[in-house]
Formats: C-alpha cells, structure tokens, sequence
C-alpha cells in the first residue's frame, strides 16, 4: 500500500511517541520531524532513523509545504493556536495533540468518521481520551444524570514540559468536552501528577451522580466501550467495574502503554498517541480510495 507522508511538529515526549509508533504503520510515513530544542532527545531518535528533521518547527513545513499530507501538532495550546491557521493555508490536515480546542473534538470510539470531513482534529486530553468514552456510554443508557467527575492521576515522570505548561487548558478542556459529548452540563476535571516511586500507572476515575441506576444496563455499555477501545488502545482495561455507592457510581480505568518512549507507566501518553494514528490511519485510508475512485 502507498504511504502516506506526515509531519511532526514538537519533539518532546508525545511527538516522539508518535515518531516511534508510526515505524509499525503500513499505511502512513513521517517525512519531517521538527521542532525548537537543540537537545531533544527525540531529535538524536529521529536522526537514528533516518528521517529527516529541522529545528525551525512549522517553518520547516511552510519552506517545503509538500513535505507531507498529515500533520501531528505535539507542540502546547498556545503554539497550535499559532499553527492552526497557517496549516489550514496550507492544506494539511492536522491533529492536534494539545488541549487548544482550535479543531474538531474527536474521541475515535465515538465520532471518527464525522471528524474526518475537518481538516483540523483536536483529542481534548489524555485524560479525556480516557474518561469520556465511559462517561458517553453511560449517557446512552442514562437519560437522568446530574453530575460526572474526573479524576486523572499520572506519574509525575511521564508528564513532560507541555503537560506540566497546560494544566489550566487540561481541566477545562475535559470538562468542556465530557459536556459536549455528554450532554450533561454539570462536570469537573481534576489532574493528579504523582511523585510516587515507583512510578504509578496511569489511573483515571469517574464519578457519576444518577438517580436510580440501571446498573445492569450500565456495566454492559461500558463494557462494550472497552472492547472498542482496546482495538487501537491495547492497555486500556477496566480496574473497577462500574459500582454503585452512597449515591453514585464509580468506575476506574487503567491505561498501561505500549512502552514505545516512555516506560510503560505512561499510558497518559500511549491513549492520546494511539487515538491520533488511528485518525490518521483512516484518513489516509478514505483520501486514497478517494483518489482511486477519480
């Protein structure tokens, strides 16, 4: 199958994770890997490889704009916002990593295939990727919910320079985005970075106020949810099954990584990577049968 080419933009531990997953993919290439810091670790990686990179960041991408069809922005919320509109100019659909909300809020389990007819695509947060997907498919079965609560807890190593500098966009873009997926207007987002040692796994629990639960209904669609998940997000599992208690309902899910970068304590990095190739994957997919049907 024809590759299709894409661009990183940000060299640190999501734009690095990405690099490396994509040495698996059959269907799309990294042509450029760019960004600022001379001692990025994940340059010397890109180097390695082989593939070409650049420290002028979206520069680089505007000098040779035919470089590449997809971009991943893994940079912050206020360089995309910088970006988006220079690679719409440009023609690039773009996923954006951070929590700018420029773009279309893609959860890949929920709505892929709308999200695919934008040309920019934003994955809300690690924590979001997450939670929402649980928190969605209790909606589908609970039309009285008054309160859903996350509570994202990572280890403090897996939370590089751009988590650390969005903590603020963090909880308010999950928030927002559990009530746009929802429909439930009353939520909250919290992020936990850990110090512990040894380092913890990625855990993020989500509490759910609902008048008389059908819990039957709810422990079977979250259930399939994961399963869902599990296709692209391989150490996504369930650590507390839905449980109903002092008037709500608590669930607890885990996300261990494939320890492509970063060790596999850092699923915060692994579910937000593996939802942007999945994007890519199936728009690379539709645009070359597109191209075919010409």
């Amino acid at each position: 199958m024809e590759k299709t080419k894409v661009a990183i933009i940000g060299t640190g531990n999501i734009g690095t994770d990405i690099l490396l997953k994509l040495q698996r993919s059959e269907i799309l290439e990294c042509s450029l890997f760019a960004g600022r810091n001379l001692d990025s670790a994940g340059i010397k990686i890109a180097q390695e490889l082989g593939i070409r990179v650049s420290y002028d960041s979206i520069n680089a991408i505007m000098n040779d704009p035919d470089c590449c069809d997809i971009v991943f922005d893994a940079t912050s919320a206020s360089v995309h916002r910088y970006n988006a509109p220079i690679l719409k100019q440009l023609k690039k659909f773009t996923v954006d990593l951070t929590p700018a909300r420029v773009g279309v809020m893609c959860i890949p389990v929920i709505n892929l295939d709308g999200s695919l007819e934008t040309d920019n695509v934003n994955l809300i947060t690690c924590g979001g990727q997450a939670t929402i997907p649980i928190a969605y498919a209790i909606s589908e079965v609970c039309s009285n919910v008054k309160y859903f609560e996350v509570v994202a807890s990572i280890s403090s190593k897996s939370a590089g320079t751009g988590t650390r500098n969005n903590i603020d966009e963090f909880t308010q873009t999950t928030r927002e985005a559990i009530t746009h997926f929802t429909g439930v207007q009353n939520t909250k987002a919290i992020i936990i970075l850990n110090p512990a040692e040894p380092p913890i796994t990625m855990r993020n629990t989500l509490y759910s106020i609902i008048d008389n639960p059908d819990m039957i209904k709810i422990k079977k669609s979250i259930n399939d949810m994961v399963e869902k998940i599990r296709k692209y997000v391989p150490g996504y599992h369930l650590v507390l099954e839905p449980t109903f208690e002092n008037g709500r309902v608590t669930t607890i899910v885990e996300v261990i990584g494939q320890g492509d970068y970063l060790p596999k304590y850092s699923g915060n990095l692994d579910i937000i990577t593996c939802a942007a190739i999945e994007i890519a994957e199936k728009y690379a997919v539709n645009r070359l049968k597109g191209r075919k049907s010409l």
